[in-house]
């Protein structure tokens, strides 16, 4: 049923996004689903709060409907499987087990014919549930009768109070997420630096590729400011105002440089050969797009809400990309392993290109290590992780990042001593004989 099939997608939301708890707009057009998720999983604290707004309600039906059966309710995540069930045996939601309805649509409608605008709910969770003490919750639209289409537009605010009355609109565990970025950020700028100042003493050595790294660490660094300065602002306003823009562009440039730094590093390109071949080329020309895709569907993503038909499809094909981008990158280090195990043996130099061998192949587990851990490993603390510690995914994903960005400078560093950076003239020769 089309109903528990919106209830396993918003379990898998709540491990696989997280919930950013600011202010959510959603418009439901001329809809005849019988669940929508409103709003992305939220941990509320010992002063929760929901506010709510709809109008520009509207009906469409075949004779009488009964508005107490649509509306509103909160759900805690450990309930939505058995939500799940009672959908498909028939149940509607507003009778099944765990869910604290409210608003339904016979009160929208009295207001509406009163001539108010909007109809709107401010509701403190503790005045809702018995003996609550916070805990994470999903807001869900239900329409009960069959057959029946309705349009509305609806303002969602979820956040905490706390004791000084102030309103923090990031979900709990989610309020160390400011500082985490920040932290990250001035670590990376830091690395930045570090290497640039390596760049600097040994510039004789140091190739094209090593300044395109200073760009990826610069770029990664600005993202992480933005991230920090976004949600520090979702945090007082519920809104990222100005800060989310910042983050796509730096983030859109970010993943183009990591994706061609990898590749480029991976078939060995400015410090080992002073060319691609054509195939080396052919990966570039479909990662990067496949990259701007991806960041394209990060931006239609964010800007739109779960409610929209089309998140969880835009949703698939952001993760779908994804994985599509880190497996190509992966062979152009398998066509360097191979070439330079070929050559061991082949053209007298085998104790230079089994050293070269071992680089590659360290590598190539390093690439194959952090897009597993980044990939599973943080999905999989999405998934687990109790929301009070909804930061620490995060928190790791930065930090294997930053390992990776560091052991990769490491072993490519621009150094007289590094055997991996110097080719013999013949050598070069020969490599762009066989190229052709």
């Amino acid at each position: 049923m089309e109903s528990g099939r919106i209830i396993l997608l918003a379990c898998l939301l709540a491990g696989a996004l997280p919930a950013l708890g600011r202010i959510t707009d959603a418009t439901v057009a001329r809809d005849d689903r019988a669940i929508i998720l409103i709003a992305n999983p939220f941990g509320f604290g010992a002063d929760g709060y929901v506010d709510m707004s709809v109008k520009n309600f509207n009906s469409w039906h075949q004779g009488s409907i009964d508005p107490s059966k649509i509306g509103f309710f909160l759900t805690t995540s450990e309930a939505e499987a058995q939500l799940e069930v009672d959908l498909s045996q028939g149940t509607c939601a507003f009778e099944a087990q765990n869910v604290i309805k409210l608003l339904t649509f016979d009160q929208v409608e009295k207001e509406k014919a009163a001539g108010q605008a909007s109809t709107d709910l401010s509701a403190r969770l503790a005045d809702l549930i018995q003996d609550y003490k916070g805990g994470e919750f999903s807001l869900f639209y239900t329409n009960c009768e069959k057959q029946t289409v309705v349009s509305f537009d609806i303002r969602v605010a979820l956040y905490n109070v706390k004791a000084n009355g102030y309103k923090d609109f990031l979900s709990v565990g989610e309020d160390m997420l400011p500082i985490v970025f920040m932290v990250m950020f001035v670590l990376f700028a830091v690395v930045g630096a570090m290497w640039g100042l390596v760049l600097v003493r040994q510039r004789t050595h140091a190739h094209r590729l090593h300044f395109l790294m200073v760009a990826l660490v610069a770029f990664k660094a600005l993202t992480l400011l933005s991230q920090a300065g976004m949600y520090q602002l979702i945090r007082s306003t519920g809104h990222p105002e100005g800060w989310n823009v910042a983050f796509y562009v730096f983030n859109f440039l970010r993943g183009i440089l990591f994706f061609t730094v990898v590749v480029l590093v991976g078939t060995g390109w400015s410090y080992m050969t002073p060319f691609l071949r054509d195939r080396e080329k052919r990966i570039l020309m479909v990662v990067i797009p496949l990259q701007v895709c991806a960041e394209v569907a990060i931006v239609i993503l964010d800007e739109n809400t779960p409610a929209s038909r089309s998140w969880f499809t835009w949703r698939d094909i952001l993760h779908l990309v994804d994985i599509i981008c880190c497996c190509a990158i992966l062979f152009p280090i398998v066509w360097s392993i191979k070439h330079l195990r070929e050559a061991a043996g082949t053209d007298g130099k085998a104790a230079r290109n089994l050293l070269k061998l071992q680089l590659f192949r360290q590598f190539y587990v390093m690439v194959v290590i952090y897009i597993y851990f980044t990939r599973i490993v943080v999905y999989l603390l999405r998934s687990t992780m109790p929301y009070q510690y909804a930061w620490l995914p995060d928190a790791a994903g930065e930090l294997a990042t930053l390992a990776f960005y560091v052991t990769t400078a490491v072993a490519f560093q621009p150094t007289a001593e590094n055997p991996y950076l110097h080719l013999a003239e013949e050598e070069l020769e020969e490599l762009r004989q066989a190229s052709l």
